[in-house]
């Protein structure tokens, strides 16, 4: 079927697909950010976590985009991508479910809660790399950035709503039943896909090809692209400084600026509308500005604001610093997303997607694991102001590489290159787009 008979007037969300995918995505989305409020306040009020383990936490749960970040793309390219999502989701279920029921019983300990974050990881990352391969598949080129602009749009939403609602839940239920809405976000995310209308053909394997050339193949596509390269050293530095940030944040939080759980959910709900603001606004903005431009103003303007986090102190005037950085910083950061993910959905072959995008997940959230190790070790040793101060010293550097690239110099991103290991592209009808 061809991108013009796909094409909805009126835009994305006129087409049933895309809606039920959006759908998946805002249950899952939801529950993931309970647990982000309530996960660690499991750790640290029901089983008295130190700074450091809550830190271990946060790296266990981002561990996966190292461990098997690069074969995963290779294996997506492999597979249909909606069953694959549809699994992931009902690993994550399961395992998030697991908590509750060790709870009640009485015999959950911090190694299981690294166990789950473990497996919950490896399970998004082929989630993550299947989505972002799946969504050309729904939609024509040209609607990609509304496309992305709506998923974000509830990324961003659940992120306002899941904190405070994850923070009132620990309140009301505890820690250990909230987690409860994650494991229903997914399995109700698993629903939506299965709703999805439009046929999905197994890729065709290719003749002498193995897991490790496949992988490289993909390696070397991003690589030896010098804008991809730049997202991805930009963006690795960004989610570094992030995973100092998610590592100690609650700590912060609740031993520094004195909030209840239900008081550090709104916070980090405040904190959200930015992001939300971001997503909202993001097309408008790049189609104003650029898209090369807005990728580098997103950063650079918002950077300096993340030193609000630690003059943060005790009492209401700490809570509402560190939730004005936030909000500043995730209405950057959403931009920044939506211009940097659709330009390369629009740039990779479709053959190359899961590859491209797991490489770039590879290289970009692989320093998930090391920020939370790092924020945990400087939160235990020097207290978690000082980690936060780090923290925002690495956000005033993420726009340097921008600024020492050719994109600072551009004002749009160039089209799709053809991609040489297979010009017959050319003469075939075009593909059916991939998320």
């Amino acid at each position: 079927m061809s991108d013009t008979s796909r094409a909805a007037p009126g835009g994305p969300l006129r087409m049933r697909d895309f809606r039920m995918l959006l759908a998946g995505a805002a249950a899952g989305q939801l529950g993931a950010q309970v647990t982000l409020v309530a996960l660690p306040l499991v750790a640290v009020l029901e089983l008295d976590a130190s700074a450091f383990q809550v830190g271990l936490l946060t790296a266990a749960e981002t561990a996966a985009f190292l461990l098997v970040g690069l074969p995963a793309g290779a294996l997506t390219d492999r597979m249909r991508k909606r069953p694959l999502m549809i699994r992931a989701d009902l690993v994550r279920a399961v395992a998030m479910a697991s908590i509750p029921a060790a709870a009640l019983a009485h015999v959950l300990t911090m190694t299981q809660l690294y166990a789950v974050a473990l497996v919950t990881g490896v399970a998004t990352v082929f989630f993550d790399v299947a989505h972002q391969s799946y969504l050309p598949h729904i939609l024509p080129r040209d609607q990609l950035v509304a496309g992305n602009g709506a998923l974000e749009t509830v990324r961003s939403t659940a992120q306002v709503t899941g904190p405070g609602l994850g923070g009132g839940l620990v309140q009301l239920v505890g820690a250990h039943l909230a987690v409860v809405t994650d494991a229903l976000g997914y399995a109700l995310s698993a629903f939506f896909l299965l709703r999805v209308e439009q046929p999905e053909e197994k890729p065709e394997p290719t003749a002498g090809a193995s897991l490790r050339k496949e992988i490289g193949e993909g390696v070397r596509f991003v690589v030896g692209h010098p804008l991809l390269r730049v997202i991805a050293l930009t963006t690795g530095l960004a989610n570094l400084c992030a995973a100092v940030l998610m590592a100690t944040q609650t700590v912060h939080l609740v031993r520094v600026v004195g909030l209840k759980p239900g008081a550090l959910g709104l916070v980090l709900s405040a904190s959200a509308v930015g992001g939300l603001l971001g997503a909202l606004c993001a097309g408008r903005i790049a189609a104003r500005l650029g898209q090369a431009r807005v990728i580098l103003l997103s950063v650079l303007v918002t950077g300096p604001f993340a030193v609000l986090w630690p003059l943060s102190g005790h009492g209401a005037l700490g809570a509402v610093l560190f939730a004005t950085g936030s909000a500043v910083l995730a209405f950057g950061g959403v931009v920044y997303n939506v211009a940097q993910v659709s330009f390369r959905q629009g740039l990779c072959p479709p053959r190359l997607l899961g590859r491209m995008n797991a490489t770039l997940r590879f290289l970009m959230w692989g320093t998930l694991p090391l920020g939370a190790l790092l924020g945990g070790a400087l939160a235990e040793s020097y207290g978690p102001r000082t980690a936060l101060a780090w923290c925002a010293a690495g956000f005033l550097a993420v726009p340097l590489p921008l600024l020492f690239s050719p994109l600072r110099r551009m004002r749009d991103m160039p089209g799709p290159r053809e991609d040489p290991a297979d010009p017959a592209d050319d003469a075939r009808p075009a593909p059916a787009p991939t998320h």
